[in-house]
């Protein structure tokens, strides 16, 4: 797989560490999510919402998802009745996880490149924990993986910097030395907070134009990437 680098470049350099998004990054999980959000609100009595709706929805994690599907489906929840939807979200989810989810083009194989060129590696979610380690193990991502900070595990969720300062601390490299790959604002605010360079994946689940996020790079696929940072990496002209 060291074939995809580019032959120039001080490749031991920069990026010492990868951070990678999982939803719409790595993987596309928006047709498990939105089965299982579908079923949940069925059972309140609403009707189904589209893939494309929910996928709308991703990015703030499982609670707020779930907040705004029953709002999209007819009004909305709070309170008690949103901690039960949620639970409940929790269990149908648990379910669905590796039914219709995929990963994304080249995901994969760039970070087993990466992580076979020495660069640590961690994913960085606002997906629960436990979910998140099925899903690496089951697609293949958890032996080239590090360290996983997923969500509901103590740490404030993106766009806060928390989770992405908690992966840098288990890997031990400075966020400087760091780069985080995502698809969405939430990816680069949290890395801007940060103080970790970041770049964007295109056909994830940002709701705006990636271009108008303010990211240090934007890549139509993973081919990109190390393209992407050898540019990066480049003297300012």
């Amino acid at each position: 797989m060291a074939s995809i680098f580019t032959d120039s470049g001080d490749r031991c350099g920069w990026p010492q560490a990868i951070l990678f998004d999982l939803d719409g990054t790595l993987i596309d999980s928006a047709p498990d999510i939105a089965a299982a959000a579908n079923a949940l609100i069925a059972e309140h009595g609403r009707k189904p919402l589209s893939v494309p709706a929910v996928r709308d929805m991703i990015g703030d994690g499982i609670r707020k998802l779930v907040e705004r599907a029953f709002a999209a489906s007819g009004a909305p929840i709070a309170g008690e009745t949103l901690d039960a939807a949620f639970h409940r979200m929790m269990v149908l989810y648990g379910d669905h996880l590796t039914i219709l989810t995929k990963p994304n083009a080249g995901a994969l194989a760039i970070v087993e490149a990466y992580a076979k060129a020495r660069v640590k590696i961690a994913v960085v979610t606002n997906k629960p924990q436990p979910f998140t380690e099925r899903i690496l193990e089951h697609f293949g991502f958890a032996p080239f993986v590090d360290t996983a900070v997923g969500g509901e595990a103590g740490f404030a969720k993106k766009p806060a910097p928390d989770m992405l300062l908690e992966a840098c601390k288990r890997l031990g490299v400075s966020p400087s030395r760091a780069l985080m790959v995502g698809d969405s604002i939430a990816d680069v605010a949290s890395a801007r907070a940060a103080h970790i360079p970041v770049v964007l994946v295109e056909d994830g689940y940002s709701r705006e134009p990636l271009s108008s996020l303010g990211a240090d790079g934007v890549m139509k696929s993973f081919a990109d990437l190390p393209q992407t940072i050898e540019k990066l990496k480049a003297p300012a002209a």
